[in-house]
């Protein structure tokens, strides 16, 4: 735990008690703070009072007499209309702000010597990826690294700060939102593609949120930034000489940009780096990612030998193109976490053939901007909320409604076998799991039982 300092025998409301909420409720705790509770469900309330914590009806409260509102991620600071709670801390003159924000804040008020060193990484899509590779780069190099934020452990559930400890921490563009001070040693933008659009109302505001990871870099800071959109240049444009561009090129090292990501290799200012043996990290998406964690790696300090290591052995990312089993030549694919057609894109463009499972809870759009690349389906198998639409923009694109997830992993399995030779089955919704299963990870779970179930054995294991 990270307990929060400068908060001592100050009232500081927290709402919203999930994984976020009680982690920065303990944290603040623990450095002296009296955190008052709240969350709309019962079960979260009931975990604050059972854990000693002070719980009250905020909608009652006497808000001048909080120092801050801790706020959800999850819930609007400004779109499509604030939460009550941020309304009523504004008129009070009460600061809203999130576990990021604390974070910095208990980095900040430690002596210069004893900080660790911080990247933060965000993006539409990559971030996780990106976190967990430059995580796994790290700690094959020896440095004492914590990962988490938006991925895997809260932030203020990391470990408390040691000298020479290096917090990599993927944040969303909801936790940037609650951000002042969160000052990285290394800022990482991925990309930007329309998405949460209603909480940030529209493309500039969610751009907006996503270049609030540079607000506050000191001058001798890193900033990454992929320059493959015109939203992620006009960042790196604002950054000026501060931001390293990295671009990506289909099948070439050759192009512009201080790096170059291509599949199976990278360009370092014109020092070519081959990545053909890192299996997994397939694609030009992937080549983006690994360029951002081998840029990161060395800006602090890890040598490049050690770095490269650190990306071929890298073991890949539960719920990203993550191979889950073996059917004769039949390769399992998990990709759950591919929630938007930008995201299944990466997974789609990476294979030439493919059994394609999507559906869910479609954001906008749909797969419409996929169409280019629809002579790879094999057969697509649709499942969720958005199956009729999908199928829809599929037109003439073989594909068939199976509704649920189970369903979809038999047929595909079953039609798959049927053409011979080596095929995959990917699951890459491009759309939200909410309408059938609680997030991303329990529907690639459910992908992952339906698929062992069939008889598939998981890679590396003896048939």
């Amino acid at each position: 735990m990270i307990p929060v300092p400068g908060l001592a025998g100050r009232r500081v409301a927290v709402f919203g008690l999930g994984r976020s909420g009680m982690a920065a409720a303990r944290a603040l705790k623990a450095g002296g703070a009296i955190p008052v509770l709240w969350d709309d469900g019962v079960s979260g309330r009931l975990q604050a009072e059972a854990e000693g914590f002070e719980v009250e009806d905020l909608a009652r409260a006497e808000w001048p007499g909080f120092a801050a509102l801790v706020l959800s991620p999850g819930l609007p600071l400004t779109h499509p209309v604030p939460h009550w709670s941020v309304t009523r801390a504004r008129a009070a003159g009460v600061e809203v702000i999130g576990d990021i924000e604390l974070f910095a804040r208990a980095i900040v008020a430690l002596p210069e010597g004893a900080r660790p060193k911080v990247v933060g990484i965000t993006g539409t899509n990559g971030k996780s990826t990106t976190t967990a590779l430059l995580g796994w780069v790290l700690k094959q190099a020896g440095l004492k690294t914590h990962v988490g934020g938006n991925i895997g452990i809260g932030v203020l559930a990391l470990p408390a700060p040691t000298p020479g400890a290096v917090y990599v921490l993927e944040v969303s563009s909801y936790q940037l939102d609650l951000t002042t001070s969160f000052a990285p040693d290394v800022a990482i933008l991925t990309n930007i593609t329309p998405d949460h659009l209603d909480r940030h109302g529209g493309m500039d505001g969610y751009v907006a949120a996503k270049a609030r990871l540079f607000q506050a870099l000191a001058p001798g800071a890193t900033a990454l930034v992929g320059v493959d959109e015109p939203e992620t240049r006009a960042v790196a444009e604002a950054l000026g000489e501060r931001a390293v561009s990295v671009a990506t090129a289909p099948s070439s090292t050759r192009g512009e940009g201080k790096i170059l990501a291509a599949p199976g290799a990278l360009n370092i200012d014109g020092h070519i780096i081959d990545l053909s043996p890192a299996r997994s990290l397939p694609g030009r998406h992937n080549a983006q990612n690994a360029a951002f964690a081998f840029a990161a790696a060395r800006a602090l300090g890890v040598p490049e030998a050690a770095a490269v290591n650190g990306l071929l052995t890298f073991p890949g990312l539960a719920h990203r193109m993550e191979t889950i089993g073996i059917l004769g030549e039949v390769r399992f694919v998990n990709d759950s976490k591919a929630t938007n057609a930008d995201a299944a894109r990466q997974a789609l463009a990476s294979y030439d053939r493919v059994f394609w499972i999507a559906g869910g809870r479609a954001k906008a759009g749909g797969i419409a901007d996929l169409t280019d690349l629809f002579p790879r389906v094999t057969r697509a198998y649709l499942i969720g909320e958005a199956a009729g639409d999908f199928a829809a923009t599929l037109g003439d694109t073989p594909h068939a409604i199976a509704g649920d997830l189970a369903a979809a992993v038999a047929a595909a399995a079953q039609d798959a076998a049927g053409v011979g030779g080596p095929q995959v089955v990917l699951l890459s919704p491009a759309a939200a799991s909410f309408d059938q299963f609680p997030d991303f990870e329990v529907r690639g779970e459910a992908f992952r039982t339906a698929a062992l179930a069939l008889g598939a054995v998981p890679p590396g294991a003896s048939a």
